[in-house]
């Protein structure tokens, strides 16, 4: 886990390599497009790039109308506003008529630093997780990024693609099936489900908790919606103890979304690890990231309290 490269550097990256083979694929962006890095796409394809200026719900509008004409528009800003500016704009013009566009949306979590907690979108997953029609996916990496990308791309229907600011690890080679969990690490004392940054944070604490003689398994849901329902009670009924660990508010994301599978099958340790119920700050992702509780040594702090 030694390189570093930002999922919004690998989305940008794998739209190009898209429009190559896919002359389908228009992107839209908000005038953040160095930003999102989607102007990368712009550059190699400057026809079917199109900048709808700070004017967000425009945009999923001219998207919607793309989308009805054949065209997969790839639509993206900051989360904050793509996914709460725009919702209405998303719910009734996007997915309540089940149209064709993707917003890869940049920026979400507290890892986006310094631009402070009016930008950080912290509850974009559970906004997007409710609407009906949506696929929710949050890639844990730059690799996991492109093959979301292109399986998003062969899906028929709206999806929220959700990525980041900040370069996090680039992880070992994994396959990527939407609503297909991946187990990285097998366990039987506690399972950690994570996604997106907190991934490879999982992976360091599964480690560290292996040194302590603890076995811990490590499974990445990058599918929120639809969730991969199997494994995960297959691995709570093994493990008994389980954690989810997000970079997103503790309501309405992924921990949620375990427990609804879960209610009723058995019975289990749960502790979530994420934002507990408040606003994003200014600071530097690592300060950020130790402020709330979203460090390696928060999980293994988490699953000794088992």
């Amino acid at each position: 886990m030694s390189e570093l490269i930002a999922t919004r550097v690998a989305y940008g990256e794998a739209l190009a390599e898209l429009g190559k083979t896919n002359d389908k694929i228009v992107v839209l962006d908000a005038d953040l497009s160095h930003s999102t890095m989607t102007a990368t796409f712009a550059k190699e394809f400057p026809d079917r790039f199109f900048n709808a200026g700070i004017a967000e719900a425009d945009m999923m509008g001219l998207a919607a109308g793309l989308a009805t004409v054949g065209f997969t528009p790839f639509v993206s800003t900051f989360a904050i506003f793509g996914t709460g500016r725009a919702y209405d704009q998303v719910r009734n013009g996007i997915c309540y008529p089940n149209l064709n566009v993707k917003l890869g949306m940049s920026h979400a979590g507290v890892t986006l630093g310094e631009d402070g907690g009016s930008h950080m979108a912290i509850e974009d997953i559970a906004l997007m997780r409710v609407i009906p029609n949506m696929t929710v996916v949050v890639p844990a990496d730059a690799n996991e990024t492109k093959k979301a990308v292109k399986a998003l791309a062969e899906l028929q229907g709206p999806a929220y693609l959700r990525l980041a600011r900040l370069a996090t690890p680039v992880l070992a080679e994994m396959p990527f099936e939407i609503g297909k969990a991946n187990v990285l690490v097998d366990g039987t004392d506690a399972v950690i489900f994570t996604c997106g940054y907190m991934v490879s944070a999982a992976l360091e604490a599964a480690e560290a908790l292996k040194a302590e003689g603890k076995s811990v398994a490590v499974v990445n849901i990058h599918t929120i919606k639809p969730i991969d329902a199997e494994t995960i009670l297959a691995y709570a009924q093994k493990c008994k103890n389980v954690i989810t660990c997000e970079e997103h508010s503790v309501i309405g994301g992924l921990g949620d979304a375990v427990a609804d599978v879960l209610i009723g099958k058995g019975s289990f340790g749960f502790k979530k690890i994420g934002i507990q119920n408040r606003f994003g700050q200014s600071g530097k992702p690592a300060a950020l990231l130790e402020e709330y509780g979203l460090t390696a040594k928060d999980i293994v702090a988490a699953v000794n309290a088992f």
